[in-house]
């Protein structure tokens, strides 16, 4: 019987005729960028999950930046949050390789570290890593490793020197296996030690991505998949017109602990005319967002309004039907200030 050329390797190999860490002509990864039409699945936690989930996340930037450069792939979003190592090996065939991807990325251990004595030892996590990558590659799915980025933007506190040997770990079985890497945790202990020393820079909660966060996972993974400079930049000028990329929020204290919100999702070139108008009138962002709802708010009482107070709003059990009323009001005057020249 003829033997398949992965198998002809592996006879080659133990019986030495391929030198230590040579890799047979049909290299995996003599591949590096996807091509139009492949499928890319994303494997990992809430970061992951956002990443879909969220029109501005990591995963629909990448999608967004390929595609920017010719590439449409096809996505196979499995981020699910909380997941540690050890669920996403167990998922992996029914999540991940039964939809036949031809490339997965990997994003997984801040889960492992922070659900502390609830998490995977470094060992058992060593094992459940090896095991996925080995699967996909069983499978002639190509794998790019992704470190985990940071558990807090304080980069000496506990967790994230927790979190050190498992990136390092992540390192050297990308090196030992050929994968690609991503090594988001350089990027992000770079950007947070040259970054201001207050309010957070990359993330929302010290681990999950605001914008900011997003786009640098993003270029991360594009980096790693080859793309140079001049097509990263292609990938960024798309990014900024994709719709509900950035999330606006206002907010109003109505009293004893009650608080009124409101969101609006807007392009990041919008987010940015905002940010610059703001600045204009010497304001933050978020100052003048804040301002703007509360105005709104103040028009549900007399004598504009219905209501005599606040507290009567939060007692009568209206403050659903009175955040919708808001919602539409807060959305048409941040068009308003869209439309100023």
């Amino acid at each position: 019987m003829a033997l398949s050329m992965k198998s002809l390797a592996r006879v080659l190999s133990a019986l030495g005729f391929l030198a230590a860490g040579a890799q047979p002509t049909h290299n995996l990864y003599a591949q590096t960028t996807p091509s139009d039409g492949q499928r890319i699945a994303f494997l990992g936690d809430s970061i992951t999950q956002g990443g879909w989930g969220n029109p501005g996340g990591y995963v629909r930037l990448v999608l967004a930046g390929l595609e920017a450069n010719g590439i449409k792939a096809v996505p196979i979003p499995a981020g699910i949050g909380g997941h540690k190592s050890n669920q996403m090996l167990e998922r992996l065939g029914r999540d991940v390789l039964s939809h036949k991807p031809d490339w997965m990325t990997l994003s997984c251990g801040v889960n492992d570290v922070w659900h502390g004595v609830h998490g995977v030892p470094l060992p058992q996590y060593k094992t459940n890593i090896a095991a996925i990558v080995d699967r996909c590659h069983d499978a002639g799915v190509k794998v790019m490793i992704l470190t985990s980025t940071v558990i807090g933007e304080e980069l000496d506190n506990e967790n994230n020197a927790l979190l050190a040997p498992y990136n390092e770990f992540l390192r050297q079985l990308a090196a030992e296996k050929k994968c690609l890497l991503a090594d988001l945790s350089a990027l992000f202990h770079q950007a947070l030690k040259a970054g201001p020393k207050t309010g957070r820079v990359l993330t929302s909660d010290g681990v999950h991505m605001n914008p900011a966060g997003d786009q640098l996972m993003a270029k991360g993974v594009l980096r790693a998949f080859g793309l140079d400079e001049d097509r990263l930049k292609k990938a960024e000028e798309a990014w900024q017109d994709l719709p509900g990329a950035a999330t606006l929020q206002g907010s109003f204290a109505a009293g004893k602990g009650k608080v009124l919100r409101g969101t609006r999702g807007v392009t990041l070139r919008q987010r940015q005319q905002l940010s610059a108008l703001a600045a204009a009138r010497n304001q933050s962002l978020d100052t003048l967002l804040n301002d703007l709802y509360a105005a709104e708010a103040r028009t549900l009482l007399k004598p504009s309004g219905q209501y005599e107070s606040f507290e009567e709003i939060f007692r009568d059990k209206q403050e659903a039907a009175c955040q919708a009323r808001l919602q539409e009001q807060f959305g048409r005057r941040i068009d308003e200030l869209l439309k100023q020249p």
